[in-house]
């Protein structure tokens, strides 16, 4: 306290602050990105391990062997898909009634905020059928869920076929003491979504279905399965779920000890796992791998039905039958049995998995790395705007204080304004015009596209990406002019203030993402912290206005799509990225008024308002 309250004692440490604050904000920083490509190494990533007893042994003896009945269930449903062209929802109740299962369906239908021109839908509409296999060791107070997507573009027959056979295979067993939903949905993730609500009893996202006429009990996990052949070279399993969800880790680590068992090939983000850690191979593959997840996690997308599941505690995984050109290659029996002794090890389950990690980062299928040891990373990125807001505070509140002393006798450095000159009321305007330009971002494209459409040749999806770019590019020239308002009264400090308000408001955000979404935490964080520490009005000005562009969260979002398709070994030319920039921006808002994404409100509402505060600091007269 002596140190604080003695003014000779405050005014050393200011200047040991501001002098040292450069080279701890450079070294901070590089700290921060060093941690992160650590993370793929030994020393910093652990070897998975099943953490719930109930689930730690894989000793059950599969009996599965409904390979040809599977497939023979894959050809009937594709041939009366494509008679019907639909979901051949009479067929599929009478096959479930022919197996055993209590058989249900469920009617849906949702008008989309505009038309969705990736999957050519607008009034979407579709019926749910599912069947529920009745556990005779219990009383239907907890169930399992295999659900298999039927959508316009893969219709997943294989993977019909095989979930039928394994409900007329499990309906022969006794050992269940949880209910088996066997669920078929239709238009995808939206059938999934309008089958949850239904389920939960629940309506968040606007979708108009049936009521639920069958329930079983509390959903404790589900397995989502894609298969579009006969026979697989290998397993993909994704993880990410809506707005960066992920799984229960003993779930993954399940799924994969069955596929060990079984010999089947598992693969994550479509990548094989190290064979060598010992050399630099190794971790550099996994440092593909674990780049990979970070940008799926960071869009919040749900990547497979699984990702709808984890919104209501429901731990869950999708897997995916690849059929490439490797020399083996697995049939649905083999399938098969690697799904039913999951299933049969869930149906051990006393209580819902809450044992393992719910956050963590995968190198490898078989390595993580969890919350304690990533966290750093954002913790050193986000330390930077600690102390440039630390130094920009100093230098409003501390009287003849400067980054350095030369000679050691020459006198105290001109006295600075004191702080009362630069109220806080003269800060509102800046910051409401940045608020409400991000509020104009997020309401106004969807709100506005009935009336571009008849002012302008445009489609409405168009018209909604086009009203967001011109909103975004719009708004670097309005706050600019808010600064008249503070410097007025204090000209050399009213940037200072604003730049002090905008770098605590970056912070916060940037600290609350990172917390529930670390991805696209430390993504944000890693491309705007340099230039919001850096942004100042005087200095090369043209260099920090690049800077800021580059750093912007859509600057953000192009570079990330560009390094995710180069981690996928398909890079991309400047039209294509920028046709797929164009079609990302419009399936954002689309996921976010459809299934709750949170990425696109955080960007519009919070980002780029903040944003527009740096930008508006660089201009500063």
């Amino acid at each position: 306290m002596g140190l604080l309250s003695d003014p000779v004692r405050r005014r050393a440490l200011a200047r040991l602050v501001l002098r040292l604050n450069a080279p701890l904000c450079v070294l901070s920083y590089v700290a921060g990105i060093a941690w992160f490509l650590a993370l793929a190494f030994p020393p910093l990533t652990q070897r998975t391990y099943m953490s719930e007893n109930a689930m730690g042994s894989t000793m059950v003896e599969e009996q599965f062997a409904g390979g040809d009945r599977a497939r023979g269930f894959a050809r009937d449903f594709a041939a009366h898909r494509r008679k019907s062209g639909a979901l051949p929802v009479a067929w599929l109740e009478r096959t479930m009634r022919s197996v055993g299962l209590e058989v249900y369906t469920q009617s849906f239908s949702r008008k989309l905020p505009f038309p969705d021109e990736t999957h050519e839908r607008y009034m979407v509409s579709g019926t749910n059928v599912y069947g529920i296999l009745r556990a005779p060791r219990a009383a239907s107070t907890e169930s399992l869920v295999l659900t298999v997507p039927c959508g316009p573009d893969s219709t997943n027959s294989q993977a019909v076929g095989l979930l039928l056979a394994l409900a007329a295979h499990f309906r022969g067993q006794i050992y269940w003491a949880k209910d088996i939903i066997f669920l078929v949905t239709e238009q995808d993730l939206l059938g999934t979504e309008a089958w949850l609500e239904a389920y939960h009893d629940i309506n968040v996202t606007g979708m108009q279905s049936s009521p639920l006429q069958g329930r079983a009990g509390a959903i404790q996990a589900a397995v989502a399965l894609e298969l579009s052949s006969d026979v697989v070279t290998s397993l993909d399993v994704a993880v990410e779920g809506l707005n960066g969800q992920l799984p229960n880790l003993d779930l993954l680590n399940l799924f994969q000890t069955f596929c060990q068992k079984g010999g089947l090939l598992c693969t994550l983000q479509g990548k094989l796992q190290p064979q060598d850690w010992t050399s630099v191979d190794g971790p550099l593959q996994a440092l593909q791998t674990l780049l990979l997840m970070v940008l799926q996690q960071a869009s919040g997308r749900p990547h497979g039905p699984h990702g709808l599941f984890l919104r209501y505690r429901v731990e869950a995984l999708t897997i995916r039958g690849i059929n490439s050109f490797r020399q083996y290659k697995y049939d649905l029996v083999a399938v098969g049995k690697a799904l039913e002794g999951v299933f049969r090890k869930l149906n051990h389950l006393l209580e819902r998995l809450h044992q393992s990690f719910f956050f963590y980062l995968l190198p490898a299928l078989s390595r993580f790395v969890s919350i304690g040891l990533y966290m750093p990373a954002a913790g050193f990125l986000l330390l930077v705007l600690g102390l440039k807001a630390l130094e920009l505070w100093m230098q409003l509140h501390e009287a003849g204080v400067g980054p350095e002393e030369p000679g050691g006798a020459s006198g105290p450095s001109p006295p600075l304004l004191p702080a009362q000159s630069v109220g806080l009321a003269s800060l509102v305007a800046p910051l409401l015009i940045s608020q409400a330009m991000g509020l104009a971002l997020y309401v106004l494209p969807v709100l506005g596209q009935h009336v571009a459409t008849q002012h302008f040749p445009v489609a409405e999806a168009e018209a909604v990406v086009l009203t967001l770019l011109a909103i975004y590019a719009a708004g670097l020239a309005l706050p600019h002019s808010t600064q008249r308002v503070v410097s007025a009264q204090a000209p050399d400090r009213g940037w200072m203030a604003l730049k002090l308000v905008a770098l605590i408001y970056l912070a916060l955000q940037l600290a609350c993402i990172a917390l529930t979404n670390f991805s696209l935490g430390f993504l944000l964080a890693a491309t705007m912290v340099p230039a919001a520490a850096l942004t100042k009005p005087c200095g090369p000005r043209p260099l920090y206005a690049m800077l800021l562009v580059l750093t912007s969260p859509a600057a953000t979002l192009l570079g990330s799509l560009f390094l995710w398709r180069e981690l996928r070994e398909a890079p991309l030319s400047l039209a294509d990225g920028w046709q797929l920039f164009l079609v990302a921006l419009a399936q954002g808002v689309l996921e976010h008024h459809t299934y709750g994404a949170l990425l696109f409100p955080l960007l519009a509402l919070g980002l780029y308002p903040c944003w527009l505060l740096f930008w508006n600091v660089l201009f500063w007269k």
